[in-house]
């Protein structure tokens, strides 16, 4: 019997910018073409110009009526987003919708960005936060809903405050969950500071629960040369249907926090099924380690400090 896929409706977008980060595969370019498919117009920042151009073909067979444009952007390179930034302000066009849900996980050895922090922490925090502080003159212009992707490894582990960059000892687990607890806290914290201040942005996090994305596929370049065993048990229980999502049905809390005026400011959004592992979107109470505003703030001044970009 086929297997029944959640979903949810998306409003119509015509005339909106939206900027999906990791739109070349999985998650992020189910994210694109539903957003294109709505009407909305398209910026997909790739660091791979191949992955970029397949998926822009897989994006017109859906929406062949989409404006799509393919900058370059390596999250990994503070350079590389301040140029991205640059161009993109030079344009001058207000962004309505910006999804942050490029990331990487858990290289088996220690891996440094072109600026010399850990690869997790300086691509899926350091990176995107750098990304939404350059872009903020055109969030603020189109009162933008920023959205930024979680996972369930921010449930678990904490910030290692006394080795950000894991200098002295490397856990590949420790330091994702690190990357995406401070990424979630940057998330609240950008709510709170949109309400106090008047900067009319709604920022939501969510987080896709489990699915068979390539997250933990072979990665040569992270130094996974096959598979993990991991993945291979997701690809097996979700082509069954058993706890965990798909592709498509991970893309949701996402897609909803950033398309639907239910979703709220200061709001998390994950699976309704069971350990919030698969299933449709529905607000969810913040984990425990994304609750300190304390912390929040401290990851805040940090990160401006490391990449020397401010709100």
């Amino acid at each position: 019997m086929p297997r029944s896929q959640p979903d949810i409706t998306v409003p119509d977008l015509t005339g909106q910018l939206a900027v999906v980060t990791g739109a070349s595969d999985g998650m992020g370019l189910v994210l694109a073409t539903r957003l294109a498919a709505a009407g909305a117009d398209l910026v997909l920042p790739v660091r791979n110009r191949r992955k970029g151009e397949a998926a822009l073909a897989t994006i017109r067979q859906q929406a062949p009526q989409a404006e799509v444009s393919l900058p370059a952007l390596d999250l990994s390179s503070l350079e590389s987003v301040a140029a991205l930034g640059e161009t993109l302000n030079r344009e001058g066009r207000p962004i309505h919708l910006l999804i942050n849900n490029a990331g990487v996980m858990t290289p088996p050895e220690r891996q440094v960005t072109a600026n010399g922090f850990e690869l997790q922490w300086g691509t899926n925090h350091l990176g995107h936060f750098a990304l939404v502080a350059q872009l903020m003159p055109l969030l603020r212009a189109g009162k933008a809903r920023v959205t930024s992707q979680l996972s369930v490894a921010a449930n678990s582990n904490a910030i290692n405050w006394a080795d950000l960059n894991w200098d002295r000892s490397y856990s590949g687990q420790r330091a994702y969950s690190q990357s995406k607890i401070a990424f979630g806290l940057f998330g609240l914290e950008l709510a709170r500071r949109s309400a106090a201040h008047g900067w009319g942005i709604t920022s939501t996090i969510t987080h896709p629960g489990v699915a068979p994305t390539s997250l933990l596929a072979a990665r040569p370049e992270l130094g996974r040369g096959k598979d993990t065993l991991s993945v291979r048990l997701i690809r097996a229980l979700s082509a069954r249907g058993i706890l965990v999502g798909t592709v498509e049905s991970a893309a949701l809390p996402a897609l909803y926090a950033a398309t639907s005026k239910d979703a709220g400011n200061g709001r998390f959004y994950g699976p309704s099924g069971p350990g919030q592992l698969g299933g449709s979107p529905v607000e969810q109470k913040p984990y425990s380690r994304l609750r300190n505003e304390d912390e929040a703030r401290r990851v805040w001044e940090v990160s401006e400090n490391l990449t020397k970009v401010s709100f």
